[in-house]
């Protein structure tokens, strides 16, 4: 059986403002990358960066369906791929797929490791779009190389 990293998670904010939260720089980074080389749209390549880190992260096959949908990917081998789903209160329903990858030991680690930080990436979003608070700042400061 493959394996897929899975995280979902309810945001209290319309659809509109969540969709906008994951495609526009200027609001992804207040709580997931620190740079972006541009808006998440279909056919365009990105570069990403994460404070911790000192490399920048190709993100490549994006495809974006407005309000629905927002797909790409990081690595040579696997895709991300966001659904957003309106739901009552004018909330949104965010779920996030990564895979697949076949189950071995090493895809085993890949699994724990990127589901916990798409629920990761979801719990900041929500802090963020939810109450402007930046869950991220410091929190994986430990990670940088000394």
């Amino acid at each position: 059986m493959d394996l897929k990293s899975e995280a979902s998670l309810q945001i209290l904010k319309p659809l509109d403002i969540v969709f906008e939260g994951i495609v526009n720089p200027e609001k992804m980074t207040k709580y997931f990358i620190s740079e972006s080389t541009g808006r998440m749209e279909t056919g365009k390549d990105l570069l990403w960066k994460f404070p911790e880190f000192p490399d920048r992260f190709p993100i490549t096959q994006v495809k974006v369906e407005p309000l629905r949908s927002i797909a790409f990917v990081w690595d040579p081998e696997t895709l991300v791929e966001i659904q957003l789903e309106a739901y009552t209160d004018d909330s949104t329903i965010v779920k996030v797929t990564e895979g697949s990858k076949s189950n071995t030991p090493d895809n085993l680690k890949w699994l724990v490791s990127n589901s916990g930080g798409w629920a990761n990436f979801l719990a900041c979003m929500k802090a963020y779009l939810e109450h402007g608070i930046g869950l991220r700042k410091g929190a994986y400061d430990f990670m940088r190389k000394q």
